[in-house]
Protein backbone atom coordinates (compact mmCIF):
# COMPACT_ATOMS: atom_id res chain seq x y z
CA UNK A 1 0.00 0.00 0.00
CA UNK A 2 1.24 3.50 -0.74
CA UNK A 3 1.05 6.10 2.00
CA UNK A 4 -0.85 9.36 1.67
CA UNK A 5 1.46 12.36 1.76
CA UNK A 6 0.24 15.80 2.82
CA UNK A 7 2.65 18.72 2.50
CA UNK A 8 2.22 22.09 4.24
CA UNK A 9 4.10 25.36 3.91
CA UNK A 10 5.62 25.28 7.37
CA UNK A 11 5.68 23.54 10.73
CA UNK A 12 2.79 25.58 12.14
CA UNK A 13 0.47 24.64 9.29
CA UNK A 14 1.52 21.00 9.47
CA UNK A 15 0.89 20.88 13.22
CA UNK A 16 -2.51 22.54 12.89
CA UNK A 17 -3.58 20.13 10.15
CA UNK A 18 -2.54 17.08 12.17
CA UNK A 19 -4.37 18.41 15.22
CA UNK A 20 -7.51 19.01 13.18
CA UNK A 21 -7.33 15.47 11.87
CA UNK A 22 -7.12 14.07 15.40
CA UNK A 23 -9.90 16.38 16.54
CA UNK A 24 -12.19 15.15 13.78
CA UNK A 25 -11.49 11.56 14.84
CA UNK A 26 -12.25 12.39 18.49
CA UNK A 27 -15.47 14.14 17.49
CA UNK A 28 -16.52 11.16 15.37
CA UNK A 29 -15.66 8.62 18.07
CA UNK A 30 -15.57 10.11 21.58
CA UNK A 31 -14.23 6.86 23.08
CA UNK A 32 -11.35 6.62 20.61
CA UNK A 33 -8.08 4.96 21.64
CA UNK A 34 -5.12 7.13 20.65
CA UNK A 35 -1.49 6.05 20.43
CA UNK A 36 0.75 9.02 21.19
CA UNK A 37 4.36 9.98 20.48
CA UNK A 38 6.86 12.25 22.18
CA UNK A 39 9.80 14.26 20.87
CA UNK A 40 9.98 17.74 19.41
CA UNK A 41 7.92 17.08 16.28
CA UNK A 42 4.46 16.65 17.87
CA UNK A 43 4.82 19.62 20.24
CA UNK A 44 3.02 21.98 17.87
CA UNK A 45 0.25 19.46 17.33
CA UNK A 46 -0.26 19.00 21.07
CA UNK A 47 -0.39 22.77 21.58
CA UNK A 48 -3.04 22.99 18.84
CA UNK A 49 -5.09 20.21 20.46
CA UNK A 50 -4.96 22.01 23.80
CA UNK A 51 -6.09 25.19 22.06
CA UNK A 52 -8.96 23.36 20.32
CA UNK A 53 -10.05 22.06 23.73
CA UNK A 54 -9.90 25.53 25.25
CA UNK A 55 -11.40 27.46 22.34
CA UNK A 56 -13.84 25.00 20.79
CA UNK A 57 -14.53 22.55 23.60
CA UNK A 58 -12.86 19.54 22.00
CA UNK A 59 -13.83 16.82 24.46
CA UNK A 60 -11.24 14.27 25.57
CA UNK A 61 -13.26 12.91 28.50
CA UNK A 62 -13.93 9.54 26.83
CA UNK A 63 -10.54 9.18 25.15
CA UNK A 64 -7.98 6.53 26.11
CA UNK A 65 -4.30 7.04 25.31
CA UNK A 66 -1.25 4.78 25.08
CA UNK A 67 2.20 6.23 24.61
CA UNK A 68 4.74 4.53 22.41
CA UNK A 69 7.62 4.32 24.84
CA UNK A 70 9.44 5.33 28.01
CA UNK A 71 13.03 5.31 29.20
CA UNK A 72 14.01 2.49 31.54
CA UNK A 73 14.73 3.50 35.10
CA UNK A 74 12.99 6.89 35.15
CA UNK A 75 10.26 7.74 37.66
CA UNK A 76 7.11 9.38 36.33
CA UNK A 77 8.10 12.76 37.76
CA UNK A 78 11.64 12.69 36.36
CA UNK A 79 11.93 15.72 34.03
CA UNK A 80 13.45 13.42 31.36
CA UNK A 81 10.53 10.97 31.45
CA UNK A 82 7.92 10.77 28.73
CA UNK A 83 5.21 10.60 31.38
CA UNK A 84 6.29 14.06 32.52
CA UNK A 85 6.55 15.23 28.88
CA UNK A 86 2.97 14.23 28.14
CA UNK A 87 1.59 15.92 31.23
CA UNK A 88 3.44 19.14 30.50
CA UNK A 89 2.50 19.32 26.84
CA UNK A 90 -0.97 17.75 26.58
CA UNK A 91 -2.54 15.89 29.48
CA UNK A 92 -2.59 18.85 31.88
CA UNK A 93 -4.24 21.07 29.26
CA UNK A 94 -7.24 18.96 28.22
CA UNK A 95 -9.97 17.03 30.03
CA UNK A 96 -8.46 13.56 29.73
CA UNK A 97 -9.30 11.13 32.51
CA UNK A 98 -5.93 10.49 34.14
CA UNK A 99 -6.85 6.83 34.65
CA UNK A 100 -7.24 6.51 30.88
CA UNK A 101 -3.74 7.78 30.05
CA UNK A 102 -1.09 5.10 29.78
CA UNK A 103 2.69 5.32 29.48
CA UNK A 104 4.99 2.32 30.04
CA UNK A 105 6.29 2.32 33.61
CA UNK A 106 9.97 2.98 33.17
CA UNK A 107 10.80 2.61 36.86
CA UNK A 108 9.38 -0.89 37.14
CA UNK A 109 11.58 -3.54 38.73
CA UNK A 110 10.37 -6.09 36.18
CA UNK A 111 10.55 -4.55 32.69
CA UNK A 112 9.63 -7.78 30.92
CA UNK A 113 6.45 -8.13 32.95
CA UNK A 114 5.65 -4.47 32.31
CA UNK A 115 5.88 -5.04 28.56
CA UNK A 116 3.47 -7.96 28.78
CA UNK A 117 1.11 -5.87 30.94
CA UNK A 118 1.20 -3.01 28.45
CA UNK A 119 0.33 -5.24 25.50
CA UNK A 120 -2.54 -6.74 27.49
CA UNK A 121 -3.85 -3.28 28.35
CA UNK A 122 -3.87 -2.27 24.70
CA UNK A 123 -5.76 -5.43 23.79
CA UNK A 124 -8.23 -4.91 26.65
CA UNK A 125 -8.93 -1.40 25.35
CA UNK A 126 -9.87 -2.84 21.97
CA UNK A 127 -6.63 -1.90 20.23
CA UNK A 128 -5.37 1.47 19.04
CA UNK A 129 -7.66 3.33 16.66
CA UNK A 130 -5.24 6.10 15.65
CA UNK A 131 -1.49 5.94 16.21
CA UNK A 132 0.64 9.10 16.05
CA UNK A 133 4.30 8.65 15.07
CA UNK A 134 7.40 10.70 14.58
CA UNK A 135 10.48 9.38 12.81
CA UNK A 136 14.07 9.22 13.99
CA UNK A 137 17.05 10.22 11.89
CA UNK A 138 17.81 6.52 11.37
CA UNK A 139 14.20 5.70 10.51
CA UNK A 140 13.12 4.43 13.90
CA UNK A 141 9.45 4.59 14.92
CA UNK A 142 8.79 4.45 18.62
CA UNK A 143 12.15 3.18 19.81
CA UNK A 144 12.26 0.44 17.19
CA UNK A 145 15.79 0.88 15.93
CA UNK A 146 17.07 -0.45 12.57
CA UNK A 147 16.89 -4.24 12.48
CA UNK A 148 13.74 -4.48 14.60
CA UNK A 149 11.50 -7.36 13.60
CA UNK A 150 8.25 -6.51 11.79
CA UNK A 151 6.27 -8.67 14.24
CA UNK A 152 7.93 -7.29 17.40
CA UNK A 153 5.75 -6.43 20.38
CA UNK A 154 6.26 -4.13 23.36
CA UNK A 155 9.69 -4.96 24.75
CA UNK A 156 12.92 -3.65 26.26
CA UNK A 157 15.15 -2.13 23.58
CA UNK A 158 18.71 -0.86 23.56
CA UNK A 159 18.86 2.55 21.96
CA UNK A 160 21.24 3.36 19.15
CA UNK A 161 24.03 5.74 20.15
CA UNK A 162 22.75 8.23 17.57
CA UNK A 163 19.28 8.17 19.14
CA UNK A 164 20.66 8.85 22.61
CA UNK A 165 22.85 11.69 21.33
CA UNK A 166 20.02 13.34 19.37
CA UNK A 167 17.58 13.08 22.27
CA UNK A 168 20.16 14.36 24.73
CA UNK A 169 20.70 17.42 22.57
CA UNK A 170 16.95 18.06 22.31
CA UNK A 171 16.33 17.76 26.05
CA UNK A 172 19.57 19.37 27.26
CA UNK A 173 19.88 16.38 29.60
CA UNK A 174 23.40 15.49 30.65
CA UNK A 175 22.53 11.79 30.66
CA UNK A 176 19.76 9.61 29.24
CA UNK A 177 19.21 5.89 29.74
CA UNK A 178 20.50 3.58 27.01
CA UNK A 179 17.46 1.32 27.32
CA UNK A 180 13.75 1.93 26.91
CA UNK A 181 10.40 0.16 26.89
CA UNK A 182 8.82 0.50 23.46
CA UNK A 183 5.80 -0.71 21.58
CA UNK A 184 7.01 -3.06 18.87
CA UNK A 185 6.54 -2.61 15.15
CA UNK A 186 3.88 -5.31 15.23
CA UNK A 187 2.06 -3.38 17.96
CA UNK A 188 2.22 -0.18 15.91
CA UNK A 189 1.07 -1.91 12.74
CA UNK A 190 -1.99 -3.27 14.56
CA UNK A 191 -3.36 0.28 14.82
CA UNK A 192 -6.33 0.86 12.57
CA UNK A 193 -4.96 4.19 11.32
CA UNK A 194 -1.49 5.73 11.53
CA UNK A 195 -0.32 9.30 11.04
CA UNK A 196 3.36 10.21 10.90
CA UNK A 197 4.68 13.74 11.34
CA UNK A 198 8.04 15.06 10.21
CA UNK A 199 9.43 18.52 9.72
CA UNK A 200 12.65 20.20 8.76
CA UNK A 201 15.29 19.80 6.09
CA UNK A 202 17.26 17.28 8.17
CA UNK A 203 14.40 14.76 7.92
CA UNK A 204 14.08 14.95 4.12
CA UNK A 205 16.45 12.07 3.37
CA UNK A 206 14.98 9.61 5.83
CA UNK A 207 11.44 10.55 4.82
CA UNK A 208 12.20 9.71 1.21
CA UNK A 209 13.66 6.35 2.22
CA UNK A 210 10.70 5.62 4.51
CA UNK A 211 7.82 6.44 2.18
CA UNK A 212 9.26 5.97 -1.32
CA UNK A 213 12.20 3.63 -0.81
CA UNK A 214 12.26 -0.15 -0.50
CA UNK A 215 10.56 -1.76 2.48
CA UNK A 216 13.33 -2.95 4.78
CA UNK A 217 13.90 -3.59 8.48
CA UNK A 218 16.98 -1.39 8.13
CA UNK A 219 14.55 1.56 7.86
CA UNK A 220 11.81 0.61 10.33
CA UNK A 221 9.49 3.40 9.17
CA UNK A 222 9.48 1.92 5.66
CA UNK A 223 7.43 -0.98 7.03
CA UNK A 224 4.53 1.48 7.28
CA UNK A 225 4.18 1.14 3.51
CA UNK A 226 2.55 -2.23 4.24
CA UNK A 227 -0.19 -0.68 6.41
CA UNK A 228 -3.55 0.02 4.75
CA UNK A 229 -4.16 3.46 6.28
CA UNK A 230 -1.14 5.72 6.76
CA UNK A 231 -1.01 9.49 6.27
CA UNK A 232 2.27 11.42 6.45
CA UNK A 233 2.10 15.09 7.46
CA UNK A 234 5.16 17.08 6.30
CA UNK A 235 6.34 20.64 6.01
CA UNK A 236 7.98 21.64 2.73
CA UNK A 237 11.59 21.20 3.89
CA UNK A 238 10.93 17.60 5.00
CA UNK A 239 9.20 16.86 1.68
CA UNK A 240 11.83 18.39 -0.59
CA UNK A 241 13.26 15.07 -1.86
CA UNK A 242 9.97 13.33 -2.52
CA UNK A 243 8.59 12.61 -5.97
CA UNK A 244 5.13 14.11 -5.76
CA UNK A 245 2.55 14.02 -8.52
Amino acid sequence: MSVRILVYNDYAQMSAAAARHIASCVDARPDIVLGLATGSTPLGMYAELAELHRREGLDFSGVTTFNLDEYCGLDDDDPRSYQRFMWEHLFAHVNLDRAQTHVPRGATRDPEAECIRYEEMIRAAGGIDLQVLGIGMNGHIGFNEPGSAPNSRTRVVRLADQTVQVNRAKTAAEELPAFALSMGIGTIMDAREIILLANGDAKAGIIRQAVQGPVTCDIPASLLQRHPDVTVFLDRPAARLLELS
